[in-house]
């Protein structure tokens, strides 16, 4: 019952995730084995959205690693359980809570036993900066210490890059990129050779731009229309100036469309946004309100057409609201 669950949500996110963003490309799914533990590593600049793509666009049905701050919550923690997620505990979390993570690790060791994935976003934490930071030793510890708890089982490294257009703006593109896997078949002192090999290939993969001029680079790249989910356009126009397939630019008037026809759901945001202190959140939160209030809103205007003197007008509003949610757009920033 708990794995079909767990199937019906990931199709109605999926879902949910095709009328929030504009475009999800997902390259490189020809890299993804089959029949081995995998331990996917990627990116994280887009709080909760990166998890969420990862899960539904792959048929990997991956668990997660995610911070145990946020299973506080006793329905939360039920949830969270759902969409198999699993808590990682901090020294901000307590010392004394460190030693809780070796049940998380004993958790993901019998999930890559049975071939299964877990994902671990190795920066750390989160960050709107294109960029990739220095990756923790997490997923060393993991592959080396399922290695010795069952020999016979031989992990890979899967690197995942996710690039974003506009990592705050529904109606905005999304790349998920993933390239070939690493095998894990050095001995565990020579851990630091597969965090390099990883950070090597994930550099490889994650648009880069310098931080030493980052603000006035990015500026020039979205006005010259380069494609900012594209290592290779943003690398090109960088060194050489050149844009060989410039992105249209969108001025926001289908996006302000969008609003209009789903006022209810953009006042919750409105009301919502002051309290968003870390901007990293700012697309989980519009994702999450339309995920939940969406279909709520469309019931509604379903039931005024059908059965109010409101009928022809509410119909036109609930098609409009849905032709303004295909042709959302938003510009790259």
């Amino acid at each position: 019952m708990k794995y079909l669950l767990n199937a019906f949500l990931r199709l109605i996110v999926k879902i949910a995730l095709h009328g929030y963003f504009k475009k999800i490309k997902v390259e490189g799914t020809e890299n993804i084995p089959k029949n081995v533990p995998i331990i996917l590593v990627a990116n994280h600049q887009n709080a909760l959205v990166d998890p969420l793509l990862l899960a539904t666009h792959t048929s990997l049905n991956p668990y997660f690693l995610t911070r145990a701050s946020v299973f506080k919550n006793p329905i939360a923690a039920k949830l969270l359980d759902l969409i198999r997620m699993l808590p990682v505990y901090r020294v901000r979390d307590g010392f004394s809570t460190i030693q809780q993570n070796q049940k998380t690790f004993d958790q993901t060791f019998e999930v890559l036993r049975k071939n299964g994935t877990v994902i671990i976003f190795a920066e750390g934490s989160h960050s709107l900066i294109r960029n990739l930071r220095p990756l923790s030793k997490g997923f060393t510890r993991m592959a080396f210490g399922l290695k010795e708890k069952y020999p016979d089982k031989n992990p890979v490294i899967l690197p995942v890059a996710m690039d974003y257009s506009a990592h705050r703006r529904s109606g905005s593109k999304v790349r998920i990129t993933f390239d070939r896997p690493i095998p894990v078949d050095m001995p565990a002192s020579k851990s630091g050779l597969l965090t390099k090999s990883v950070e090597k290939a994930l550099s490889e993969l994650v648009v880069t731009i310098p931080i030493g001029n980052y603000e006035s680079d990015l500026e020039r790249l979205i006005e010259n229309e380069v494609d900012l989910t594209s290592k290779k356009e943003v690398e090109l126009f960088l060194k050489t100036g050149e844009v060989p397939n410039p992105v249209r630019t969108h001025g926001g008037l289908k996006n302000k469309l969008m609003k209009i026809f789903h006022f209810p759901l953009y006042f919750l945001w409105l009301w919502k946004s002051p309290s968003v202190k870390d901007k990293v959140f700012d697309s989980t939160w519009k994702f999450l309100i339309g995920f939940v209030f969406a279909p709520i809103w469309y019931f509604s205007l379903f039931w005024l057409a059908l059965d109010t003197p409101l009928g022809s007008w509410a119909l036109a509003f609930l098609i409009m609201a849905w032709i303004s949610l295909w042709g959302n757009k938003n510009p790259q920033e």
